[in-house]
């Protein structure tokens, strides 16, 4: 039988950290994601690693950049306005090539908002939220047990591509406590990246050098031409995604994080009564999972897209459609949770 330990989201994110070899981690405390630097400050100290409450998010943002710049694996983790602070030392990760994880407990938004969940992040975590031409990777949990699973995955996507990866979760997500069984049993071995590239001191080597200052004629161009052939490699090979009942569904839904925990029981009762739905359920937000949607859209009679936003995702799943079929959208803004009643009624209504 296998053991299982109760955590809440945030927590589970941190042990996935933990257990994936984190060495650095820096933050500053803002709801909904404070019991994960709660959980980071005591488990770093347990292992004898380094942790920094920082004196903003700017601050910490530009400490996991110098954590990742020496070769540790760094991470960072805050909630939407937070975040927004980080986004010039995210793009200064992306162009430097420096893996590092940064967790993004999403809150309602605009401004300050309030502290209930929300999925209005969407645009800043896969379009790019800083400057310039670039992407992270974008892995969305629905599960306390997923927090876990990705969180780990997350540092060897991170050094595997030498790229920022994003955790992005929700309130909910966070909050919420589900029993965790990877932890004790079958636990996902660390991988060891060659970082032959890191600022160790250079006695006995030629020089290393680090930067995205490029100011020779045309160095910048080859360097950006360079991260959008990575780009596409990760694209070819790092989508993920959930389905369910797309042999014979000629109605989809398609959600992502806590939203498609409702969307499946509302699959399941529709199912229940005889309807031909089914779900797809984007895990990589970016790689977006555009195939297996413009495939599947073909033979469809219509999609709804749910979503707790005005309909960022919405954006993706239309031009993953091409055309092929409606695509229809229901979503609460500001902290709003859509109902299971709500979707259903949504449903049966088109």
């Amino acid at each position: 039988m296998k053991e299982r330990i109760l955590l809440c989201g945030n927590e589970a994110i941190g042990e996935g950290a933990i257990q994936a070899g984190c060495q650095f981690y820096a933050g500053y405390p803002i709801t909904p994601q404070n019991e994960l630097t709660a959980y980071m400050a005591r488990r770093m100290n347990e292992e004898g690693r380094v942790f920094i409450q920082s004196e903003s998010e700017i601050s910490a943002i530009n400490m996991v950049f110098g954590a990742s710049l020496a070769g540790a694996r760094a991470m960072t983790s805050s909630s939407s306005p937070g975040i927004s602070l980080k986004q010039e030392g995210i793009s200064y990760l992306v162009g430097c090539e420096l893996p590092a994880v940064i967790i993004n407990i999403m809150r309602g938004g605009p401004g300050l908002g309030n502290i209930a969940p929300s999925q209005a992040d969407y645009f800043q975590a896969t379009k790019g939220g800083g400057h310039g031409d670039y992407h992270t990777i974008v892995l969305a949990p629905s599960s306390v047990e997923e927090a876990f699973s990705l969180t780990f995955l997350a540092f060897d996507l991170a050094d595997l591509y030498r790229n920022p990866v994003i955790i992005l979760g929700d309130g909910v997500l966070g909050q919420m406590m589900e029993p965790v069984s990877q932890i004790q049993n079958s636990r996902p071995k660390v991988k060891n990246y060659s970082k032959d590239w890191i600022l160790n001191g250079c006695r006995g080597r030629n020089p290393r050098i680090i930067r995205s200052l490029l100011l020779g004629e045309g160095e910048l161009e080859k360097h950006n031409q360079r991260l959008q052939k990575k780009f596409k490699e990760i694209k070819e090979k790092e989508v993920r995604f959930e389905a369910l009942y797309l042999e014979d569904a000629d109605f989809i839904l398609v959600s992502y994080g806590t939203v498609s925990r409702i969307c499946k029981a509302v699959v399941s009762n529709l199912r229940s009564l005889g309807k031909k739905i089914g779900l797809i359920r984007p895990v990589s937000l970016w790689p977006f999972p555009e195939e297996i949607i413009k495939k599947t859209a073909k033979r469809l009679k219509g999609i709804l897209v749910v979503e707790m936003s005005a309909g960022q995702m919405l954006e993706d799943v239309k031009i993953s459609v091409e055309g092929a079929c409606p695509v229809y959208f229901y979503g609460r803004m500001g902290g709003g949770v859509p109902t299971e009643e709500e979707i259903f009624k949504q449903v049966i209504a088109l």
